[in-house]
């Protein structure tokens, strides 16, 4: 027997109606992004963002009609700030936006200290959350994320990702994990796991050739969600890998989520280091600390004769990191057993862990360690002779 279609959902929402108007939510076009795969169900719903909290019986509402249609296994409902045409976008409009979206899902920052303590709900059982960032796509960010979140577990660290890569998710294929997060209460998803890590993505919920065709409000209420209804646990780190960027899933993030800190992934070329610059500038406008940058792609050496090349140039990132004040975390190279091993779902740092690109990475693990838990390690007891 086949599942639900998006039209069975959508006759189900017909009979929801806004309270304003008191057409339905179908008809009123509030309904968007709506995702239907194996029984689970995701969507949006429109709405004013000066009425979003006043709104949260309508959500309720929409998902409990589609949890009613037959073949349904989970729903996702999440309001979504949406502001009319006609409406300038100004700063304070956008901030307005994101505040609106966040105060919807009991997520949202007030400011201070009262917005630390809001956001810390997202995950309050995860001792540091760190993003792995890039100014630019391109430049292997999710390879580095998978390998260093790997190779944090590696030396005795309880680690999870989040995919937070919305448009394009890739981490289900690097940690070669198939299937659909599970929920025993229907609210609380439970992450998938693979090599020890646990793992969220929106590439579990949606077909891996699906497009993402979300505005920016809807970016931050899922990554929102996929904070704060997902089962955790209790985690050392938590790698973020961010999208490429510094749009609204990175303010996002970097605003409403108590980020320990940033790595900032660039290659040596020009191009890419400019746009490292204004991610790195971004996490530091916000208060999140820069843990240091890596430089991707260093090198090529041939696997025939051992020839070093620079493609993308070498020691840009290096050069940039003492420009701009920072910890250079290390160098990793362009090499075809990276990019095998990662689109196998078998990570260098798994498959390989005695080459020197793994040891590469070690060694950049070790250093994010000790710079998230400096202090907070006891020193080993000493023996004193007399």
């Amino acid at each position: 027997m086949s599942g639900p279609s998006e039209n069975d959902i959508l006759e189900a929402l017909e009979q929801v109606r806004d309270p304003d108007s008191g057409e339905s939510i179908v008809q009123r076009g509030m309904i968007s992004g709506l995702v239907v795969k194996d029984g689970n169900v995701g969507f949006s719903i429109e709405v004013d963002p000066a009425k979003g909290p006043e709104l949260e019986p309508l959500r309720q509402e929409a998902e409990q009609a589609a949890e009613a249609v037959k073949g349904v296994l989970s729903v996702s409902a999440i309001l979504t700030a949406h502001r009319g045409a006609g409406q300038a976008a100004s700063g304070q409009a956008a901030a307005d936006q994101g505040q609106g979206a966040a105060h919807q899902h009991g997520a949202g920052q007030q400011g201070g200290q009262e917005g630390g303590q809001q956001a810390r709900q997202l995950a309050p059982d995860v001792k540091h959350i760190i993003a792995v960032a890039s100014g630019k796509g391109g430049v292997g960010k999710s390879t580095v994320a998978t390998n260093l979140v790997l190779s944090l577990s590696l030396l005795g660290l309880k680690c999870g990702i989040l995919d937070a890569d919305i448009y394009g998710p890739s981490q289900p294929r690097m940690l070669g994990i198939t299937g659909r997060p599970q929920s025993e209460d229907g609210k609380i998803l439970k992450p998938m796991q693979n090599y020890g890590i646990t793992c969220m993505s929106m590439g579990f919920l949606v077909a891996e050739d699906a497009p993402m065709i979300w505005r920016g409000p809807m970016v931050q209420s899922a990554l929102q969600q996929m904070l704060r209804d997902v089962e955790w646990g209790d985690l050392d780190v938590l790698v973020v890998d961010m999208p490429p960027g510094t749009g609204d899933a990175q303010l996002t993030m970097a605003q409403q989520v108590p980020l320990s800190g940033a790595v900032i992934v660039s290659t040596p070329q020009d191009i890419a280091l400019l746009d490292a610059r204004k991610g790195l500038n971004m996490f530091r406008k916000v208060d999140v600390p820069v843990l240091g940058i890596i430089e991707n792609m260093s090198l090529f050496v041939c696997p025939n004769c051992g020839h070093e090349s620079h493609v993308f140039g070498h020691g840009g990132a290096k050069t940039e990191a003492e420009r701009l004040g920072c910890d250079f975390l290390g160098e990793i190279p362009l090499n075809i057993d990276i990019r095998e091993t990662s689109d196998s779902g078998r990570p260098i740092t798994i498959s390989n862990p005695d080459s020197p690109h793994s040891k590469a990475f070690a060694e950049i693990a070790g250093k994010v360690r000790d710079k998230l838990f400096q202090g907070t390690q006891k020193a080993a007891p000493k023996i004193v002779m007399e």
